[in-house]
């Protein structure tokens, strides 16, 4: 097989020339490295393979074949491994606290390698939620050339004819409680929603983030939609592997991609694709680590020019695997590029804009799939993730309100200082319809780490109380939450936001039509219920969650670490 040659980043000259640099080469040639080895590049091969989750567990076989593919194209391959917390088998745990803590690691561990041993490239590899904005965060701080290669989504489960995801057992337990659903189906739904490996199905967080990433131009047309199981993901990733190579040679950087205009155009995809409101969060972190002016308010901006076309779960009925089928991101983006709802000039990691990249697209959807709906008969005229402000998030949070027969609500409040006691209230049949749910000191500092309430959500779809019940919290949700929901209260309790002050009956109203967050008394009476408040011990004071609970900023500035 003929090697390739391709001219060094200055980067990868420090164990090549010179004899002070002999020390270094020994290094790796007891890794087997020949002297021909060192006129190649040296690319990072970052892989979050592990057996802790389904959504990982399938990664090795697209971390062998992009190494292969590297080494074919003249490379060096350069392995690493990244952590994973599965937040499905963590949700309503202590451990789910760890999950946005893992964000932080996962981007520490990218920069940390690829700085530390000088990589040229980095393809990096992930399925679960965090490993994505995780993995470009870092791949954006060491800017070197870089690609994503997201593992793929899960197939569909099935159980009495009926499609199963992760969520279907979350709302199922709900369903049991309320004796809406048996014993027997309860274990039948639990033994047969996963059928192998893949992420979550639905339009939820790691999907929202591959198709963003797609519309990024990070990661390769159709590959955010693919299949785990099937062959064309494992096809994908040796693509992706030549792809780098390529930009390599071409000195192509995530944050000559990355840019306000591409943020822009990968947030009009979440709108229109029905993403999840963790995607707010975690482009508020990617913008801060690409050095890109970008706020929560740039959201709402996006939000209300933007459609939703996409009918997919949780508030539709389809998932990603049937978005693929019915022609993938690059046909939602043909049509919002058509529309003049995408900047068709950004770059790509191929070398390619937007525009060339989606030149041969269909202007519109096949007639044979309602996943996509046409420009002129969207799912909703504007984009379901609303930014909600009022005297209980001055800084803004967020509302997923699609799928709302009406979003607006005002009543008592029910106040919940932990997740696991409101979830017990829901379970025991003490929350009824017209409440307003308040669980709080679940923010980034207060929980920490900002744990997701898909228990409780979906313990209240199950029951029947979906759209009858509000739930705000300083804590996040599921990609899979749909209801009356408002997370990401910004200012936390724990840093003391006004929703640490709300009391036990106070009528709180959210209104997604007039985009208000509000507890209804008044500024004097708020003043007052402050005098004498003291944030609450930290919950850790050692190790990783204590550092994050320390250094995180507000939700509404992504929860970063380094926002010095």
């Amino acid at each position: 097989m003929e090697i390739k040659t391709i001219t060094l980043n200055p980067r990868s000259k420090n164990i090549t020339e010179g004899k002070a640099r002999a020390p270094n080469r020994s290094m790796y040639y007891a890794m087997g490295y020949e002297a021909d080895d060192f006129k190649k590049p040296m690319i990072g091969v970052a892989n979050g393979h592990s057996t802790i989750t389904p959504c990982n567990s399938g990664l090795q076989k697209l971390a062998d074949a992009a190494i292969n593919a590297i080494e074919d194209a003249g490379g060096n391959a350069q392995v690493f491994g990244t952590p994973t917390i599965s937040d499905g088998m963590a949700m309503g745990t202590e451990g789910m606290k760890y999950s946005l803590v893992s964000r932080e690691v996962i981007s520490d561990c990218i920069e940390t390698c690829v700085q530390g041993q000088w990589m040229d490239g980095v393809l990096v590899i992930g399925g679960c939620d965090k490993n994505m904005p995780g993995g470009l965060m870092g791949m954006l701080r060491a800017n070197v050339p870089a690609i994503y290669v997201y593992g793929g989504t899960i197939l569909p489960g099935s159980y009495q004819g009926k499609d199963l995801n992760i969520v279907s057992v979350f709302e199922a337990v709900g369903e049991n409680a309320a004796g809406r659903l048996s014993d027997e189906d309860l274990l039948q739904i639990e033994r047969r929603a996963i059928p192998g490996p893949g992420s979550c199905g639905g339009m939820y967080t790691a999907n929202t983030m591959s198709s963003s990433f797609e519309a990024l131009g990070i990661s390769l047309p159709y590959s955010s939609t693919m299949a785990n199981p099937h062959d064309e993901k494992t096809n994908s990733a040796k693509e992706s592997a030549k792809v780098l190579v390529e930009a390599i040679k071409k000195d192509i950087k995530p944050r000559d991609i990355v840019t306000r205009k591409a943020i822009e155009n990968a947030v009009a995809v979440i709108m229109a694709t029905g993403g999840s409101t963790n995607a707010v969060l975690h482009f508020l972190a990617i913008a801060h680590a690409a050095e890109v002016e970008w706020t929560i308010d740039d959201f709402e901006r996006v939000r209300q020019k933007t459609p939703v076309l996409c009918d997919l779960k949780p508030s539709g009925k389809y998932l990603a695997v049937d978005l693929h089928k019915a022609g993938g991101i690059p046909q939602v983006m043909k049509m919002l590029l058509n529309a003049g709802l995408l900047h068709g000039d950004c770059l790509t990691i191929s070398g390619q804009t937007i525009a060339e990249v989606l030149k041969d697209v269909p202007d519109a959807p096949r007639t044979d799939q309602d996943v996509i709906r046409g420009i002129d008969k969207p799912m909703y005229a504007q984009g379901h993730l609303a930014i909600l402000k009022g005297n209980l998030s001055p800084e803004g949070a967020v509302a997923k309100i699609t799928g709302l027969k009406n979003p607006v609500i005002t009543g008592p409040a029910r106040v919940f200082d932990d997740e696991q006691s409101a979830l017990a209230a829901i379970l025991a049949g003490k929350i009824v319809a017209g409440d307003v749910m308040v669980l709080r000191y679940l923010g980034p500092k207060g929980g920490p780490g900002m744990p997701e309430m898909l228990a409780p959500t979906g313990a209240l779809i199950g029951a029947g109380l979906g759209e009858s019940v509000g739930l705000i919290t300083d804590g996040r949700f599921s990609g899979g939450t749909w209801g009356m929901v408002v997370g990401h209260v910004a200012p936390e309790a724990a840093a003391g936001g006004n929703i640490a002050f709300i009391r036990e009956g106070d009528f709180i109203t959210i209104d997604a039509r007039k985009l208000l967050l509000q507890l209804n008394i008044s500024d004097t009476e708020l003043a007052a219920r402050k005098v004498g408040w003291t944030a609450p011990k930290p919950r850790y004071t050692r190790g990783v969650q204590a550092k994050f609970a320390f250094n995180a900023s507000s939700a509404s500035k992504g929860a970063v670490l380094d926002d010095y």
